[in-house]
Order: C-alpha cells, then sequence, then structure tokens
C-alpha cells in the first residue's frame, strides 16, 4: 500500500513511477480499497490497545530508520532482539512491522509488540525496549524516527551522536536556555 504527497502533478508523476517500478518487480494493482480501508481504521489500534491491556496483553510500538543498505540487519536485529527478551521472560511475543516512511536513502521500521503482560508490565517491556535499543544501535538503524528522542531514547542518542554531537546540542541549549529551564535532562546528554 502507497501514499503519496505534493502537489496534484508531483503525486500523479510519483504514483505512476511506482506503478511501474512495483508492476516490473511482479506486483498487482489492488486498487484505492485497501488503501482506504487502512485509512478508515488506521485510529482504532489506541482503542484495541486498551482492550487488550485490559485482558493482560501489551502493545507496544518502537521505530527506527537506516539506510537502504541496513534494513533487512535492522529489522532481523529488532525483531530477535524482542523475540528472545520477551521469550526468555515467559511470555513469547507477536512481532510486526511496516515500513512507515521511504526515502531515496533509506526508510523507517515501525515495530508492534504483542505480549503477556508478565507479573510487572513496565519493568517487563523495559528490558525488551533496552534490548531492542541496543540492537538499533548495533546495527546502524537511528534511534528514534518521527517518535523523537525524550529520556526513553537519550542513552542510546548520546551513543549515536557521540561526544562531538553531544557537545553541540550543550552548546545550543546553553546559548538558548542559558537558566536550563526547558526539559532539563530530556535531549541534552550529560544534562
Amino acid at each position: 500500500m502507497l501514499g503519496f504527497g505534493g502537489t496534484p502533478a508531483q503525486v500523479a508523476d510519483r504514483r505512476a513511477r511506482a506503478a511501474g517500478t512495483l508492476l516490473d518487480a511482479g506486483g498487482e494493482p489492488l486498487g484505492a480499497e485497501p488503501g482506504e480501508k487502512w485509512a478508515h481504521g488506521r485510529f482504532n489500534a489506541p482503542y484495541l490497545r486498551d482492550s487488550l491491556l485490559d485482558v493482560g496483553a501489551f502493545v507496544e510500538t518502537l521505530e527506527t530508520a537506516g539506510f537502504w543498505s541496513r534494513i533487512p540487519e535492522l529489522y532481523e536485529a529488532v525483531r530477535h532482539a524482542l523475540i528472545g527478551t520477551l521469550s526468555g521472560a515467559g511470555t513469547p511475543p507477536l512481532v510486526m512491522c511496516h515500513i512507515s516512511h521511504v526515502y531515496t536513502s533509506g526508510a523507517s521500521l515501525y515495530f508492534t509488540v504483542v505480549s503477556d503482560q508478565g507479573d510487572d508490565p513496565l519493568p517487563h517491556w523495559d528490558k525488551a525496549k533496552h534490548a531492542a535499543s541496543d540492537a538499533i544501535a548495533d546495527a546502524g538503524g537511528t534511534i528514534s524516527h518521527h517518535h523523537g528522542v525524550g529520556t526513553d531514547h537519550r542513552d542510546w542518542y548520546e551513543r549515536e551522536i557521540g561526544p562531538l554531537g553531544a557537545a553541540v546540542l550543550r552548546a545550543v541549549k546553553d546559548r538558548l536556555d542559558p537558566a536550563g529551564i526547558l526539559n532539563p535532562g530530556v535531549l541534552v546528554p550529560g544534562e
């Protein structure tokens, strides 16, 4: 399922080029119905999540992005980390993934994980999320794509951008927020 943005002329051009590429690769056009169904129900998942929580399951998401050459390795690494960690805790998960954004240089992988909550759901997920975050870093992905960094990802973000990147962020924050009142400890490593 593909969607395109831009001016009407850009959308028409992108749609035609993508259709040609997909047909050449053995794709089959299914019309607009699958996309329309998806658009109609795309916001139902948060409500389903609440129902699953009520019966002892949890549903969580995480996302990353990487260069095309690394996407298969990145996918496998994150999937393996999630399945290994949660299965090792006695709660084998269902791990789903889709490509949410496509670029010339790469794409964003968006994972959805469904598992039993275990005895204590917060530390249970925290352990799995840490394993997935390590896998993302080790496989050359970025720790966050469109969800942002924040405290959940800050330590891996520091690993990703390195000491120079952290120093640049610190310098910008010092210049723009000398009193340190804007989200202290959220983005800038070592703050």
